[in-house]
């Protein structure tokens, strides 16, 4: 074989440095990137934020984009973050109390020194025992910190004390004991010299803790727990307290009648029993401790304006940044100083930021514009009118890789006039109709909330009969797929569904 020398020219996609940065900014949630932001205002020195608005900023401002499908002119966003800082008091040294030059050895020193913190309105005691008790209770606490605080309050003795130190312990965060009596007394006969029979009283002392219902080893015992600590006088007691400890499957099961028939009860008796019953608390530790609210910060928000639905990105999500001028004006050409390499360098990593943060907010409009477009029906009329979308029909639309798509609508929100939704939201599949046409997955489940939402509690529908009455409607649908969407939603089955009316 003859060598030769040949010239050729061919494009190869590489994977730059900018553009891994660009990709993993445009993943980032809004709290992330946020995150991101502050490291990379931290770590370099030529970014900056501001707020003014009259500055000249790097990134320069984009074009709100309109999902009208007449053009209009699309207004300036501005990314800055508004922070109303709190006014705090200053504080005049030369107007404090000057100290004497004798002073008596017992003296305080915090009578002597200015305190920074505002003094109390009133010496005199306002509150209630009672409410401290509860407001103690209320706060960020475990399970396990109010149970020890009461323990603190109880008069034990010191045996008593390790026991009940042993079922918290054993205790979970549903107030459920992880373990029986019986290995709670193996695990301490070791240690201590008692009988099962104290652990079994020092269980029953606990169990008169708050919240009611704590140390039970199961369902059945929670209830009798709470069941027991109502007055006696309460209407339908000892009918919830035999069907507690008798009946319990049967309400699980949904069978009223066989609990009619035994109890010799009439169906408004019955449903009486079951409203105290269902008044009490399953997971009373789970309840008792406040959980941690996460509050969504939307991306996107979209509005109508005189018929038209606008969409325009967040402006409280994202700082103004800019490139410092004053550092980037000692930037000289051709020198290779240590100084002049370092500001270079951090120079080009700003604007790379810069671009990047561009490219993001301009990449999430785009989407979200699309997304608008297709979906307009579903701000119009709601779920049920909300079509069929995957990742390809918008990377279509905007000339964008599927994947870049996927990227751009992983924990993102956008706030609609029907709530705050999840880009994600948006998409789903779709199955046939009868007329030949296509029906989102998310409408099939809005209809068949909508369905059950109506049912005769008595004779809850069926999947069978919910899929026959889609199909009447031109949504040809499978039993199976319906029995799935229903799981999906957490929708019990028809058997478990009856309730007495």
């Amino acid at each position: 074989m003859k060598q030769s020398l040949q010239l050729k020219l061919s494009q190869q996609l590489r994977v730059t440095p900018q553009l891994q940065q660009a990709i993993r900014i445009l993943q980032l949630s809004t709290l992330d990137l946020q995150q991101e932001i502050q490291h990379t205002l931290d770590s370099n020195p030529l970014l900056e934020e501001t707020e003014d608005e009259s500055l000249d900023v790097e990134n320069d401002q984009l074009q709100s984009l309109s999902a009208a499908e007449d053009g209009g002119s699309p207004e300036s966003l501005d990314y800055n973050i508004n922070d109303n800082q709190d006014e705090r008091p200053d504080w005049d040294l030369n107007e404090a109390t000057t100290m004497p030059d004798d002073l008596p050895v017992d003296v305080p020193w915090e009578d002597m020194l200015p305190s920074s913190s505002a003094p109390t309105t009133s010496p005199q005691y306002d509150g209630n025992f009672d409410d401290d008790v509860a407001g103690h209770k209320v706060a960020n606490e475990s399970l396990r910190e109010q149970l020890l605080w009461q323990l603190s309050l109880t008069r034990l003795s010191d045996t008593d004390r390790l026991i009940a130190l042993s079922i918290i312990d054993a205790t979970d965060d549903n107030g459920r004991l992880t373990l029986s009596v019986d290995d709670i007394h193996d695990s301490l006969a070791d240690d201590l010299d008692i009988d099962i029979e104290e652990v079994v009283a020092v269980l029953h002392r606990l169990q008169q803790f708050e919240p009611c219902g704590i140390c039970a080893s199961d369902l059945q015992d929670c209830l009798q727990i709470q069941l027991n600590q109502l007055p006696p006088d309460t209407a339908w007691l000892p009918q919830a307290k035999q069907i507690v400890s008798r009946y319990l499957s049967q309400v699980a099961a949904t069978d009223y009648a066989q609990i009619q028939r035994r109890m010799l009860l009439k169906e408004h008796e019955l449903k009486a029993v079951l409203a105290l019953i269902q008044s009490l608390d399953p997971n009373p530790g789970h309840t008792a401790v406040p959980q941690d609210i996460e509050y969504v910060v939307p991306d996107i928000y979209v509005k109508k304006e005189h018929s038209r639905w606008r969409v325009e990105l967040n402006p409280d999500t994202i700082p103004k940044l800019r490139i410092n001028a004053s550092y980037a004006n000692l930037v000289m050409r051709g020198d290779t100083g240590r100084d002049n390499t370092y500001l270079r360098e951090n120079l080009q990593e700003a604007r790379w930021f810069l671009n990047s943060l561009h490219s993001r907010n301009e990449t999430l409009l785009k989407v979200a514009r699309k997304i608008v477009e297709h979906q307009r029906n579903f701000l119009e009329y709601g779920t049920e009118a909300m079509k069929p979308l995957v990742l390809q029909d918008v990377a279509e639309a905007i000339e964008m890789h599927e994947s870049t798509i996927s990227r751009a609508t992983t924990n993102k929100y956008m706030h609609t006039p029907r709530g705050i939704f999840e880009l994600k939201y948006f998409f789903s599949s779709h199955v046939q109709t009868s007329s030949g046409g296509e029906c989102s997955s998310t409408a099939i489940k809005a209809l068949l909330k909508k369905l059950i939402a109506v049912e005769n509690p008595r004779k809850p529908l069926s999947d069978k009969k919910i899929t026959l009455l889609m199909n009447e409607q031109g949504i040809e649908v499978a039993r199976r797929t319906i029995t799935k969407y229903r799981e999906k939603l957490f929708i019990a089955p028809s058997n478990e569904r009856k309730r007495l009316v």
